[in-house]
């Protein structure tokens, strides 16, 4: 059978609201998901579904190697498979293989989950991940101990490749719905973590996405928050891009560190901590051959890389974690 929108939502939404009996906003998200993949009119969604549909019979498997997500057995033709990965290219989130062959992602995203790990305590835990991209996250989180972990990021690629990775991993309970914080139906979903990780300076209004996340956790649960920030020194500063930031369309504002903390206790968080201020290198988030478009190199003054190209200052980017 021919693997279409509809066929591949139902396969890949149809036992999500199984996943947490009786949680009725689970239940409305999941319908909402698979009418969102079914309905879909993005010109690449038949070439990406083919590519999906030509991946090899394989043995399911899951593990992790140093930081690299390894998913599914190799196939016996496995220049054939990475033909049809490079269907699904740019690849940003990983390092992953899958059925063997090795995806060299943008971004080191194993580096990121090493700054949040030693502060988390996954076991048990159903999770929101907000802007997961690929999955990647939701693997690590998985592998960490949740129980469940529902992925939501409207950029259908990204769903592409992580049916991709589903069908080298098995079933596991670990989504990507094709869907952002905006289309979430109302109410509070009871999730005990929330992540947002490189989603708030997208949005135009930080405060309301900070208290949109509020209402998705359980009294007492955890937002873990990802995004950038100004360097240190800048705590109380907020610069707001007139163009582009680091050649990215969208990026609204830029805080301190001292005016983010903020933001968090007036959208009602408690226990606002800071566990991680990293600047951005090129050795973290690059060109690769699985990723062949500008990256952060490209990004950054010619002659001085403390500066983007246009004149601001380069990614710093803070991790936090809130009480709601």
């Amino acid at each position: 059978m021919i693997l279409n929108p509809e066929r591949a939502a139902a396969q890949a939404y149809g036992e999500l609201a199984g996943c947490w009996p009786g949680n009725t906003w689970l239940s409305s998200t999941a319908d909402l998901a698979r009418e969102a993949l079914s309905s879909h009119r993005h010109g690449d969604l038949p070439r990406w579904l083919n590519a999906i549909e030509d991946l090899p019979g394989v043995s399911p498997a899951f593990s992790l190697d140093a930081g690299l997500l390894c998913l599914g057995a190799a196939p016996a033709d496995r220049d054939s498979l990475g033909s049809s990965l490079m269907e699904l290219h740019p690849w940003r989130k990983g390092p992953m293989s899958l059925g063997g062959v090795i995806i060299d992602t943008e971004w080191r995203s194993d580096w990121k989950w090493e700054r949040a790990a030693p502060h988390l305590e996954m076991t048990g835990q159903k999770v929101l991940d907000i802007g997961c991209g690929n999955g990647y996250f939701g693997y690590r989180m998985l592998a960490a101990g949740a129980d469940l972990v529902v992925g939501v990021d409207p950029t259908l690629l990204f769903v592409m490749q992580w049916l991709a990775c589903c069908h080298f991993a098995g079933k596991l309970p670990n989504y990507v719905l094709p869907l952002g914080i905006e289309d979430l139906p109302p109410g509070q979903a009871g999730f005990d973590l929330v992540f947002s990780m490189g989603v708030l300076y997208h949005r135009k209004d930080p405060l309301e996405h900070l208290q949109r996340i509020r209402e998705l956790l359980r009294p007492g649960g955890t937002l873990v928050l990802e995004t950038l920030v100004l360097p240190r020194g800048r705590d109380d500063d907020l610069m707001v891009p007139s163009g582009r930031y680091a050649a990215m369309r969208n990026v609204w504002a830029l805080p301190g560190i001292a005016r983010l903390e903020c933001w968090l206790r007036g959208a009602g968080f408690s226990n606002v901590r800071l566990v991680d201020v990293s600047v951005t290198t090129t050795w973290e988030q690059r060109r690769t051959d699985w990723m062949r478009f500008e990256s952060l190199e490209q990004a950054l003054d010619q002659h001085d890389s403390r500066l983007t190209r246009e004149g601001h200052p380069a990614p710093t980017r803070a991790m936090l974690f809130g009480t709601a």
